[in-house]
């Protein structure tokens, strides 16, 4: 006979999840593990709503297993922490990111990729560890091994540095992989949302010549004056698109959905980074000259380990970056989803989990 959500672990939680399809969250009481040794318990304040739970909700990836909490930019106060943790104790304020767990032998996580190790455990919809299925922040309070907790920089306001917990590593790992964090160093962002406004804060703060790829010619106010990026071209326009041609180093695309990948090799230097974020539906088109008449390169970034990810948040800190965020309480959820469906938000929702969810 199956374990109900409710009764496979000792610990009551309380949280929002979609049920099917459809995507619509709900309310669901379901439970937690007991505080294992090297595990902290904390309350959820604030969580993000990134699109990829939106797309997780409404299984548009083919692998959503339901019911399913989504919700992994997660911030709280810590409540317990077990007998053998050693960085954190009750009243430390913390994050966690997308990984709740990684096998910690591998090579990807002896050299701090764990985002990457073959046996990572995400923070929701996955099994973990125990081979019960992970649940995230949409929910009253989280448990989690100490190795993928975050510190919280005491200057970092927790609603609007929610969101970093996703999209800020996101942006700032591959910018400093690829070599794109020098001073002085021409970088371009494709698409100004919920990564995209961070890409260019990130980039602006390495010190980088910033330059913002958009659709929509209405963003560029926003690009020029609130971003601070030095130039905006609409890439729906051929002659600007035209009159940039070799003129970056590298560029952060962060669009998921299906767009010309040419045009954005041909705003390369010679030895320029293409680094897709997004994931788009349909495979790329590419014609190899564009790469071998260059020596250009495409490739792909996701997230980041745990300590890229604390070096981070204390980046951010110093630099004073955060997300622009709409605060909603957790029953606006739906509606909330509705609006991001239409990248109706400037640029992120964050739910304030502390303030809204009811625990009985």
């Amino acid at each position: 006979m199956s374990t109900s959500l409710e009764s496979e672990h000792p610990i009551k939680a309380y949280g929002y999840a979609a049920r099917d399809t459809s995507g619509e969250l709900s309310p669901l009481t379901f439970s937690r593990r007991a505080t294992g040794e090297k595990d902290v318990r904390f309350k959820v304040l604030y969580c993000g709503i990134c699109h990829s739970d939106l797309v997780f909700a409404k299984n548009e990836w083919g692998i959503t297993n339901y019911p399913v909490i989504p919700g992994h930019e997660i911030v709280g106060v810590v409540t317990e922490v077990g007998s053998k943790v050693e960085k954190f104790k009750v009243g430390d304020k913390v994050g966690v990111g997308c990984l709740v767990g990684s096998c910690k032998s591998c090579q990807n996580c002896a050299t701090d990729y764990e985002q990457y190790c073959p046996k990572q455990v995400f923070t929701y919809g996955v099994p973990d560890v125990d081979g019960t299925q992970t649940h995230g922040g949409y929910s009253d309070h989280m448990v989690t091994d100490e190795h993928f907790v975050l510190r919280w920089p005491e200057n970092l306001p927790l609603d609007s540095g929610a969101p970093l917990l996703c999209a800020g590593i996101t942006t700032y790992s591959p910018l400093k992989y690829f070599g794109l964090d020098k001073p002085g160093t021409k970088v371009g962002v494709v698409g100004l949302g919920g990564l995209g406004h961070i890409a260019v804060k990130m980039a602006k703060a390495f010190g980088a010549e910033v330059t913002v790829f958009s659709t929509s010619l209405a963003k560029k106010q926003e690009a020029i004056e609130g971003l601070k990026a030095d130039h905006f071209i609409n890439s729906k326009d051929p002659e600007q698109m035209q009159a940039a041609m070799g003129t970056l180093e590298g560029i952060i695309d962060t669009v998921s959905g299906d767009h010309p990948i040419a045009p954005l090799l041909n705003a390369l230097t010679p030895h320029g980074k293409l680094v897709l974020l997004g994931i788009p539906a349909k495979p790329l088109e590419i014609a190899a000259f564009s790469l071998i008449m260059g020596r250009k390169t495409i490739a792909g970034s996701n997230i980041g380990g745990l300590k890229e990810t604390q070096e981070m948040l204390d980046f951010a800190a110093k630099h004073g970056i955060t997300s622009d965020i709409e605060v909603i309480p957790i029953d606006y959820l739906n509606t909330a989803m509705e609006r991001l469906a239409k990248a109706d938000v400037r640029y992120r929702f964050v739910i304030d989990v502390g303030n809204s969810i009811k625990t009985e």
